[in-house]
């Protein structure tokens, strides 16, 4: 067991120093985990994932037609239409890029939205970094309110055998999108308050965004109803989603290469996907499959379990927390994946039901990543837009809005979670 505790420490410790080289690192300690027999070659399949990888992949390629589209501009342009001054453009904005957020990649939310921000914020001459971070942050949000919303959701729902409905009722109470909705209207009275000085009126035009196809639009929003009208079957195969969401990317392909005649219509929209990030998600599984094999989970719980006392609220509070404590500087992906056999083998000692554990985790390390501007995806990703646009953003510019921000979503869903399933 320590051999493989101490190199699963390691591989954590290379991907947060080497972050750009991090798929390359958990690939390569997944090959010594098999190479040296502590995951067997039996159990590689299995602890594959392909649900989820398919389902990524298949979903970012579709978003990358839809931006192609140039919907999102134009929804956008629908949305600035209707507020009053920067104070609304601002709040507009992040609530835009949450809705969009619950249904696509945080990454890709923040790649659509947030160059019609830095548009808008250059006509308004007003600095874009607060707007882009309200972006960012609002997008983690809201990725855990529905199954498609983010990887870590996606991984949850896997894991439990979620429907997509389930994330709105599960086990006939009121699930996820409740919980991240309420720390959402607490947090947009934040961004609110933050934005209070920018009063400046916002001209009317009367030129909307032209939308160039409206097809990738129609496959992006059949892929959500796919995926509605999929949960509702009973025994379907394990890769059922994976396989919609692809089958409508080559729908798509095939689409674009018909208009386009050319090669590019097919692999510019392949270059949206985002393979590093699948090859991370591989990668981790099969580390997790080792460490799972030689015994590290079990014994995570059982200590996990004496720091809880066996007291559920007291290891509700610490999964909570601690997700959000340990995801404000290390990616919430990895720590997803490690920390769900670990809640569902701490609930087998205990006896206890793991839903609130698992949704407190949820929540947790969602949320978290808003604390620091490298604690998530999007964060890093809407930084490098404002670098590249000639914005440097400081540490306290992220800080002043990201803390607050997570303190205000995750308390009421820290208590919504617990008063729901916690208490029986």
């Amino acid at each position: 067991m320590l051999p493989a505790l101490i190199l699963f420490a390691a591989t954590y410790v290379f991907m947060l120093v080497f972050s750009k080289y991090r798929p390359y690192i958990a690939l390569g300690s997944a090959l010594i985990f098999i190479f040296t027999g502590m995951l067997p070659v039996n159990e590689i399949i299995p602890n594959i994932d392909l649900n989820v990888l398919l389902m990524i992949a298949g979903t970012m390629g579709l978003v990358a037609l839809f931006i192609e589209s140039r919907m999102p501009e134009l929804l956008a342009d629908l949305v600035m239409e209707k507020v009053p001054n920067v104070q609304w453009a601002a709040v507009a904005l992040a609530l835009f890029a949450g809705v969009i957020s619950a249904f696509v990649d945080n990454v890709a939310t923040v790649l659509m939205v947030a160059p019609v921000a830095l548009e808008i914020c250059k006509k308004l001459k007003t600095n874009p970094v607060p707007f882009i971070i309200g972006i960012a942050v609002s997008s983690n949000l809201q990725g855990a309110a529905t199954l498609v919303g983010d990887t870590t959701a996606i991984m949850l729902g896997s894991a439990l055998d979620m429907s997509f409905m389930d994330f709105f009722f599960y086990k006939g109470k009121p699930s996820m999108f409740f919980a991240v909705e309420l720390g959402a209207v607490l947090s947009a009275l934040i961004l609110y308050w933050i934005f209070r000085k920018e009063k400046g009126r916002i001209e009317k035009n009367n030129q909307r965004t032209k939308v160039t196809d409206y097809v990738p639009t129609v496959l992006l929003g059949g892929a959500i109803v796919l995926l509605i009208l999929a949960s509702f079957l009973p025994e379907k195969p394990a890769i059922t989603n994976g396989l919609i969401c692809c089958g409508l990317l080559v729908i798509g392909l095939i689409y674009n290469y018909g208009k386009k005649k050319n090669l590019s219509a097919i692999v510019e929209p392949l270059k949206g996907i985002d393979f590093e990030t699948i090859g991370l998600l591989l990668g981790l599984f099969l580390m997790i499959g080792g460490i799972s094999a030689q015994g590290v989970i079990k014994a995570a719980a059982d200590l996990l379990a004496q720091l809880g006392g066996g007291n559920v609220f007291v290891l509700y509070t610490v999964v909570v927390w601690a997700s959000v404590l340990i995801s404000a500087f290390i990616d919430n992906i990895p720590y997803v994946a490690t920390m769900i056999p670990v809640i569902a083998s701490l609930a087998a000692t205990l006896g206890v039901d793991p839903t609130p554990l698992y949704f407190g985790l949820l929540s947790g390390a969602t949320l978290g990543g808003n604390c620091t501007p490298i604690g998530a995806s999007a964060n890093i990703t809407g930084i490098g837009i404002l670098r590249k646009a000639g914005h440097e953003v400081k540490n306290s510019d992220f800080f002043k809005i990201g803390i607050p921000f997570t303190l205000a979503a995750i308390i009421p869903a820290y208590v919504y979670i617990w008063l729901i399933y916690g208490i029986h």
